[in-house]
């Protein structure tokens, strides 16, 4: 991707949040690609490599190959037999036409200007017949019981940050249009929710990425005028706040879409 768009930093707290993250997430999203009997997989933008690492321990013996700009978060990707890493960009794939069976992103066409061209890679390197699978953000549906408003508030800055940057915070809701725009058919949109409250496993780890998310990016919200830092502050102390409740519940939604390169 495009290094200038990415809201995230590298350094490694960062790292240990995205890592939390895939423990959060990861199974859900490797039992919805239904890899079974696939041979070649490839995901792109490969981050620390987690989320490959599960598939090729669920789908084994298929091959998973991936990609990733960046050289400081691929250098901390192990590899395997049949786990193989390159860095590249995502707009210009290292592989041959109709290389792969399953093409798969998540959390990565937010984070480039151009999504479409993206996607076209994609349906590029899939064999005809293949499917392609994206999971992406729309982080305003992110909701709170009891509410947050000032979080509320930074995080609709922190949507804006993101397009300042060349991303987009909302693509989620967009991914069919994408889709159909870079070639594929049998189109299929679904949800991953994230339903957290009191006393269940997930949701203080959920709520620690969420303030982990708005740390990262605290400094370039106040050098842009998006925020004060006591606003950010304030916001950080809402959600520590609510973690601490007996009665406190957050809910969201990831948004998917899978697509199939056509025969003919």
């Amino acid at each position: 991707m495009e290094k200038s768009t990415y809201i995230h930093g590298t350094d490694e707290p960062e790292q240990q949040r995205l890592a939390d993250l895939n423990r959060l997430t990861n199974p859900s999203f490797v039992e919805f690609l239904d890899a079974v009997g696939v041979q070649k997989i490839l995901e792109v933008g490969s981050g620390l490599g987690i989320l490959a690492q599960d598939c090729a321990r669920r789908y084994s013996p298929a091959r998973v190959f991936g990609v990733e700009y960046s050289h400081h978060q691929l250098a901390r990707v192990p590899s395997s037999p049949r786990l193989h890493f390159a860095c590249a960009d995502a707009h210009s794939l290292p592989f041959a036409t109709g290389a792969f069976d399953l093409v798969y992103s998540r959390y990565v066409l937010e984070h480039v200007t151009h999504p479409v061209d993206v996607l076209h890679e994609m349906h590029r390197v899939l064999r005809p017949g293949g499917k392609a699978v994206a999971q992406e953000n729309n982080i305003l549906i992110n909701v709170f019981d009891p509410d947050c408003p000032t979080f509320d508030h930074i995080w609709k800055q922190f949507a804006s940050l993101q397009q300042k940057l060349g991303g987009d915070a909302l693509i989620g809701k967009r991914l069919f249009r994408y889709f159909r725009e870079a070639g594929f058919e049998r189109i299929e949109l679904s949800y991953q929710p994230e339903i957290h409250y009191s006393g269940t496993p997930g949701f203080r780890p959920w709520v620690v990425n969420l303030i982990g998310n708005i740390r990262g990016g605290a400094q370039a919200l106040v050098q842009l005028g998006l925020a004060h830092q006591a606003e950010i502050d304030r916001s950080i102390a809402e959600l520590t706040a609510l973690m601490d409740r007996p009665d406190a519940s957050a809910l969201f939604y990831w948004n998917r879409a899978l697509g199939v390169k056509p025969t003919a």
